[in-house]
């Protein structure tokens, strides 16, 4: 659980926007401490540490070292959620990253996959919107940097992304987007893989440029960084460099690519290039 000489190399040759790191990554305080401060001195200036931390069953800073949080389902007031996001980012940061994924705002929608589910703070819109704020308030107040997900929704799925690619019939989308714009002064973003058949029946947001320019960039307003989902996720086709100039085709500012493996990360970086 240390940076590999094959690694820190490619980093360095690179220079990517940052590294994101899972359990698998992470052992303890002290073997973390060692790995981010690695990592650092890998990385260009400016490159940050992500971590993949919500609360709940999406957690990748774990008991016994770090304290278990609630998912946000549980979470019913503003105050609760601005609670949480402070302590997660307290949480985050001390333990050495720039950047947590979270808030979720997709909305808890009955009978559909439960790859969200009480990840979901409501299915109400106008909850989900005032309590992702409180919680993306209370992660920047710890100097974190929070991301909303999935935009522009991924609640009405009735599969889970991580298997295969979603499609959504809904011609009417306006409840999904509203936390979004309600929230569209966030710094990030992390994009859906979910067709929307009513906006691009070809592609998911992820890779569409008209989910991203007329839907994120356009209706919902969102201006800031914008970063996949995980692209080795079985929703995508292709390799993992396909996968990755895609979405940057597409308008993501961030490929987001989370296997870890030094083939895809290779092929990734050298596409991409700096």
């Amino acid at each position: 659980m240390h940076l590999l000489p094959g690694e820190r190399a490619l980093l360095r040759a690179h220079r990517p926007r940052g590294v994101i790191l899972f359990s698998r990554n992470i052992q303890d305080t002290h073997q973390l401490s060692e790995l981010t401060a690695q990592l650092r001195e890998a990385l260009p200036p400016g490159a940050v540490l992500m971590v993949d931390q919500e609360g709940g069953r999406v957690a990748r800073l774990r008991p016994p070292n770090w304290p278990a949080m609630p998912a946000a389902g549980t979470l019913k007031t503003p105050e609760a959620a601005y609670a949480q996001g402070l302590a997660l980012g307290q949480m985050v940061r001390a333990a050495g990253f720039d950047v947590a994924a979270a808030p979720v705002l997709d909305l808890r929608h009955p009978g559909a996959s439960d790859i969200i589910g009480d990840r979901a703070f409501s299915s109400a819109p106008q909850v989900v919107a005032q309590l992702g704020a409180e919680m993306a308030r209370g992660i920047i107040a710890a100097g974190v940097i929070p991301v909303m997900k999935h935009i522009p929704g991924h609640g009405r799925a009735m599969v889970d992304s991580h298997l295969a690619l979603p499609r959504v019939d809904a011609a009417d989308l306006s409840a999904d987007f509203y936390p979004f714009a309600y929230n569209n002064n966030l710094p990030w973003a992390m994009t859906a893989h979910v067709i929307y058949e009513h906006l691009d029946p070809q592609n998911p947001a992820t890779i569409s440029p008209t989910v991203i320019r007329d839907i994120i960039r356009g209706e919902i307003g969102f201006s800031g960084t914008l970063v996949s989902d995980d692209l080795a996720m079985h929703a995508l086709s292709g390799s993992p460099a396909e996968r990755a100039l895609a979405a940057l085709a597409a308008g993501c500012d961030i490929a987001l690519y989370c296997p870890g493996d030094m083939a895809g990360n290779t092929q990734i970086l050298e596409a991409l290039g700096a």
